[in-house]
């Protein structure tokens, strides 16, 4: 991964087997980004998307393994735990234009992925709620 700051704004480059996840998180982790959001696209060759059922309070997800252009991945930023928390769908297309897209649990890049993460100042807390089974933002 490679960076480059500008004011609020990071234009982040992810190189061939970078995951999306843990290097957005280290990115964060290593800048203390606590809040903010991102936009990107890319190429993958491994992602794991899923879809929450809100009655079974469970994610089902699947594991495509094939050439894949990113159209667009969508993301926040945030805390649980004062760690950093992120919330992030992807929408994938294979090679006969198959469109996927959900929750993204892990994004594996096989060229280059390109992405502009947008820093907001301040801090929201996450917390878990018993009604939906999702970490859910708290205000205070």
């Amino acid at each position: 991964m490679e960076f480059r700051k500008f004011q609020d704004k990071y234009i982040v480059r992810l190189n061939k087997g970078d995951e999306i996840i843990s290097s957005i998180t280290d990115l964060c982790r290593n800048e203390n980004i606590k809040l903010g959001n991102f936009i990107g696209l890319g190429a993958a060759n491994k992602a794991t998307i899923g879809l929450y059922d809100t009655e079974e309070k469970v994610y089902h997800r699947t594991t495509f393994e094939e050439p894949m252009e990113i159209t667009s991945i969508v993301g926040n930023i945030s805390t649980f735990d004062d760690e950093v928390y992120l919330h992030v769908h992807i929408t994938l297309c294979n090679k006969d234009m198959q469109v996927f897209g959900g929750h993204l649990n892990e994004c594996y890049i096989s060229a280059t992925s390109e992405i502009t993460l947008n820093i907001i100042e301040g801090k929201v807390e996450r917390e878990y709620d018993e009604e939906t089974g999702l970490n859910l933002y708290k205000f205070l």
